[in-house]
């Protein structure tokens, strides 16, 4: 073979390749959208990350060797409404017509923000009537959604959400930092699109 057949197949392979794996790109904008259930073999425990930020921060593990009951620190005080929806529940329901995202969780919990630079409260529905307001902002960031939160207590959430499996399974790093707790909690949650 020649040089230049070999150079000519090669480069020819090269842009098939390349034309394939393009197109197997998905665009978050538009296939975030959907129904999603977690996977819980992909994704942390949450009682376990809450668990190692505490013992972080200096504090205790409160479960015991024989109180290892599912979603042990799930709860609290109304302003952590927001802390254990994204950590907790194992159903989101995403709606997406830009700028606008609305965030569905279980029990009818909402949030609704923007990728444009405005900030929109989420609402906790009606169990607090007083105190301020949690609130979210979000940005896309090349192949990326990051979302900033700010729960009523004065902390913050940043959860960043990327698509896998070709827009088939959806992945949320988590980092959660309630203002009581010294350090934050680093989670990871792995969701699969409902079908």
């Amino acid at each position: 073979m020649s040089q230049a057949w070999k150079f000519s197949a090669t480069l020819l392979l090269s842009l098939v390749f390349g034309l394939h794996s393009w197109a197997q790109e998905i665009d978050i904008r538009s296939a975030i959208a959907g129904s999603w259930v977690i996977n819980d073999e992909l994704s942390d425990n949450s009682d376990d990350q809450v668990a190692a930020a505490i013992e972080a921060g200096g504090g205790r593990d409160s479960r015991g060797f024989f109180n290892r009951r599912e979603d042990y620190y799930r709860g609290g005080p109304p302003e952590h409404a927001l802390y254990d929806r994204i950590s907790y529940d194992d159903v989101l329901q995403i709606e997406h017509q830009d700028p606008e995202l609305r965030f569905s969780y279980e029990d009818g919990y909402r949030r609704v923000f923007h990728t444009d630079g405005r900030r929109r409260r989420s609402t906790a529905n009606d169990f607090y009537s007083e105190g301020g307001q949690d609130w979210t902002s979000a940005n896309w960031e090349g192949d990326s959604l990051i979302v900033e939160g700010r729960p009523r207590d004065g902390g913050f959430t940043i959860e960043t959400y990327t698509l896998e499996n070709d827009g088939a399974r959806l992945r949320i790093e988590m980092l959660i930092q309630p203002d009581s707790f010294r350090e934050a909690i680093e989670l990871v949650r792995v969701f699969d699109r409902r079908q």
